[in-house]
């Protein structure tokens, strides 16, 4: 496939502001949505174990529902997440965007339904874990099973993007027309990688819940110590695992001497090292943070130099300044995304910390937050609509 063709494909009215912009918020979004992603694979995973040691251990007794719960969250949290990165790069990879829904087309239909039936199956499994017995065992598999299944539905959306070359072959295969919207791909290295990320991000998020939990009377020393070296144990062999499918998939593509690549490498042995210390779990996320940021930089440099070989470049998409959507965009994404993050933590924070009823009404700092939270809200949605309605009258009268 040649440059024209690619161009061709693109949205003829260009992009509404510079493409380099799009691409940072695609590395950032996808990085915290990715996050979220382990999370959740790694806590309900875990989860399943505990609940075949829950009834004769006293520490999984407790630990199972929390990380049941947070793998609860962290799906809801993911899936609100998901949308961002999918926007940025439909905005300037439009070629690849579309192409991939056409000829995975059944599977983007299902991959919706499969998110849906997993999420249902997993509330099944929550409730049925309720009383702390071991209980929703194999429901909980069956759902685990069908989200990792979503995860490598949205892998082969992935790696068929970056098959530009192989598009026609897929579209008609030995020239005989293909519209049926089955084609899958896996790239097998990849995968492995991706989803053995869940395996540091639960031994770390284990090293916060017992740093977060230290300070509380009701959880005993021995839970708390427990959870910690629990934590630490499968954050060090996660990350053993993931460096060796890292250095697999970068020797695949080529990328090992890369100079993003390398720093990737050392970004994962010095939170090798932290973890295996454990002496500050919250220094030691925002690390972890700065190496997913990292791969989400590595996945888009692989991405951009596969388009660029073939004469596309996102920087030379056509701009047509749309300042005030832009605005809109950055007030809303800053400014009452922010306040209301700031809002949500504060409160879980608080919620956390306090070993009885905490009355939110009552604390300073939540009931502020949570009024700037409100008032931000509706001012945007008198803005929202009234710029909305604005535009339309002025187009059709």
């Amino acid at each position: 496939m040649d440059a024209s063709i690619l161009l061709a494909l693109r949205d003829p009215a260009g992009v509404p502001f510079y493409p380099v912009v799009f691409q940072v918020l695609y590395v950032l979004t996808w990085a915290l949505h990715a996050a979220f992603v382990f999370l959740a694979l790694g806590s309900m995973g875990l989860s399943l174990y505990g609940t075949f040691k829950q009834k004769s251990d006293e520490n999984w007794k407790i630990l199972t529902p929390h990380l049941i719960q947070t793998g609860k969250i962290s799906i809801s949290i993911l899936i609100v997440l998901g949308v961002a990165p999918l926007l940025f790069t439909q905005v300037i990879y439009d070629p690849n965007w579309y192409v991939t829904n056409t000829l995975s087309g059944m599977w983007v239909f299902i991959f919706i339904y499969t998110l849906v039936l997993g999420y249902i199956l997993y509330y099944w499994y929550y409730f049925a874990n309720k009383k702390n017995q071991g209980g929703g065992k194999l429901i909980g598999i069956i759902s685990f099973l069908i989200l990792i299944f979503a995860g490598t539905l949205m892998h082969n959306f992935a790696v068929t993007s970056l098959m530009p070359n192989d598009w026609m072959n897929m579209y008609a295969p030995n020239g005989i027309v293909d519209n049926s919207g089955w084609t899958f791909n896996v790239d097998t290295v990849r995968l492995i990688f991706m989803l053995s990320l869940s395996i540091p991000v639960v031994g770390l998020f284990l090293q916060n819940y017992s740093r977060f939990l230290s300070t509380r009377e009701d959880f005993s020393e021995t839970f708390v110590k427990y959870t910690a070296s629990l934590g630490t144990k499968i954050g060090v062999v996660g990350l053993i695992i993931s460096a060796v499918a890292f250095v697999a998939w970068m020797l695949q593509v080529g990328y090992l001497l890369h100079p993003l690549s390398i720093a990737i490498v050392i970004g994962v042995v010095v939170l090798l090292f932290m973890i295996l210390k454990n002496s500050n779990s919250y220094i030691t996320t925002i690390v972890l943070v700065v190496v997913a940021l990292l791969i989400s930089a590595m996945r888009e440099l692989i991405r951009f130099d596969i388009m660029a070989k073939l004469g596309y470049s996102i920087y030379e998409y056509p701009v047509n300044l749309e300042i005030p959507t832009i605005v809109m965009f950055l007030l809303t994404f800053l400014v009452l995304g922010g306040v209301g993050v700031a809002y949500l933590l504060t409160l879980a924070w608080k919620v956390g910390k306090n070993q009885g009823v905490f009355d939110g009404t009552k604390d300073k700092a939540v009931t502020k937050l949570g009024n700037y939270t409100l008032s931000i809200m509706v001012l945007w949605m008198v803005v929202y609509f009234g710029w909305g309605m604005t535009i339309l009258f002025m187009n059709i009268l």
